[in-house]
């Protein structure tokens, strides 16, 4: 069993999110937060953090940059059981984060709309999928979120198992993020390519 004592949310579908963010509450997670997401959470009146604090570095271009940073990595892939790993993060002043939920831009949708191909780019998610794929390698301590439809089964088990998750539900809850930035990573290589054959058509016809 992991017990969760810190919990990162950051998600562009904020569907049920305060209801999640508040039984972790309940429970006693501290939650870190970023930008929309943090806001929401805040409104709710829920005392979520900015992760900014964690990392003392600002969001900065236009949200380019908001979580690549080691206090977040390093929380999310620090192995539990390794002594260096937990050397190095008292070392670093990098916090154990326990949970990571996070869901990705709404790239299908950015593109079933018609976005022109600057905006479509900018829907290409990058903190997202990098604190998924780190925290599912890490499932072994790190339980991973992805999608809504997960919070009952894991709100579930943190109540039945005081705080803490099993290894199979985080296997489990890892196996679906990784099919998931698997999917997106496809959406947009096919983007890309969609778009480099219409270059190379309209080079072709001049």
């Amino acid at each position: 069993m992991a017990a969760i004592q810190r919990a990162l949310i950051s998600v562009s579908d904020k569907t049920g999110i305060v209801e999640f963010a508040q039984q972790l509450h309940k429970a006693g997670v501290e939650i870190l937060s970023t930008g929309g997401t943090l806001l929401a959470l805040q409104d709710a009146g829920i005392a979520a953090h900015d992760v900014a604090k964690v990392t003392d570095f600002p969001e900065m271009m236009d949200g380019r940059l908001k979580t690549l940073h080691p206090r977040v990595h390093g929380g999310l892939l620090g192995r539990r059981d390794n002594a260096q790993d937990l050397e190095d993060m008292a070392a670093h002043g990098i916090p154990a984060i326990d949970l990571l939920y996070v869901n990705l831009y709404p790239f299908e949708d950015t593109i079933a709309k018609g976005a022109d191909y600057d905006t479509s780019i900018e829907n290409i998610d990058i903190g997202g999928p990098a604190m998924i794929r780190a925290a599912s390698k890490n499932h072994g301590h790190v339980a991973t979120v992805v999608d809504p439809e997960d919070y009952a089964d894991l709100i579930a088990e943190l109540d039945a198992s005081k705080g803490a998750t099993t290894y199979a539900l985080r296997r489990k809850l890892a196996s679906v993020a990784y099919a998931r930035t698997a999917a997106r990573s496809e959406e947009h290589t096919s983007e890309l390519q969609s778009h480099h054959d219409l270059v190379c058509r309209l080079l072709l016809e001049k």
